[in-house]
């Protein structure tokens, strides 16, 4: 005898059920394992960049890499590196940058160094608070000589393109969002340019615990040190929860697959109708 209507239905919908769970349970927890093992990569790196920048925060300054190397550079070879660096300051291609530190919010001063070899390094030489800008923005059409024989010692630092949050740099208005070297020399002019600017000074540490002794309406300005060096590292946590959530996938898998399961025996075992 044939199946009855109500075993085709059950039975069909049952299998095409229980292929639709297995290729969505598969999907699921290859891409959340994905992400997973993606989390445990970042952590290795990280820990690898902070051990890296603890031990070159407590070497003393070395020279700055020559010119010649700079297009070789990885940021890993250079980064968070503490060097010293000897030039003439060019003041009328100064710019600002906005920025939210310790301090509060107001603007990075970014002056370029004119080294001896022709070259140039832009120096972040520290914050000023808004009320600084003013003081510390060239005149537009300015065109001073070279200004200053000066030795800067500060951590060397990648640069920041295209700008800010939802906010892009615009050359044009000297309006700047981040510390986007490649932008900033273009539209300042420099000549042979680093690919990393330079943060002025070493990081202080203290600084959160001594905002009310040195408030940000005291100076001096620019004021140096704001280089932020703590990183975050919850890679570990996010690994784990991408993986539990794999787990939890595998496991309400199982259990709609028994559910269907079972719906496909009891459309089995279904009586075909009762004889009259």
């Amino acid at each position: 005898m044939s199946d009855s209507p109500l075993q085709l239905q059950v039975g069909g919908r049952s299998r095409w059920r229980l292929v639709f769970v297995a290729v969505l349970c598969l999907v699921l927890v290859v891409g959340l394992l994905r992400l997973g093992t993606w989390q445990l990569e970042r952590r290795t790196w990280k820990l690898e960049l902070i051990e890296r920048v603890t031990q070159r925060l407590q070497q003393p300054p070395v020279a700055l890499p020559e010119s010649q190397q700079w297009a070789a550079l990885q940021p890993a070879a250079f980064e968070y590196l503490y060097v010293k660096a000897s030039g003439y300051w060019l003041t009328d291609k100064t710019v600002l940058a906005q920025a939210t530190t310790a301090l509060g919010s107001g603007y990075w001063v970014l002056t370029p160094l004119a080294l001896s070899d022709g070259s140039s390094l832009l120096v972040n030489r520290g914050f000023i608070p808004g009320n600084q800008r003013a003081q510390w923005q060239p005149p537009a059409g300015e065109n001073g000589a070279p200004v200053g024989n000066v030795t800067i010692q500060g951590l060397l630092r990648k640069s920041e393109p295209d700008g800010g949050f939802l906010r892009r740099n615009d050359p044009a208005s000297q309006r700047w969002f981040s510390r986007d070297v490649t932008a900033i020399a273009q539209a300042q002019q420099l000549k042979s340019p680093a690919p990393f600017f330079l943060d002025s000074g070493l990081p202080d540490t203290t600084l959160n615990n001594n905002l009310e002794a040195r408030p940000s309406s005291a100076g001096p300005w620019p004021r140096e040190g704001l280089t932020v060096v703590r990183f975050s590292n919850s890679h570990l946590v996010y690994a784990f929860t991408w993986f539990g959530l794999a787990l939890m996938v595998l496991v309400a898998g199982g259990f709609v697959v028994r559910y269907e399961r079972r719906l496909r025996l009891e459309g089995h075992n279904t009586p075909h109708g009762n004889q009259r």
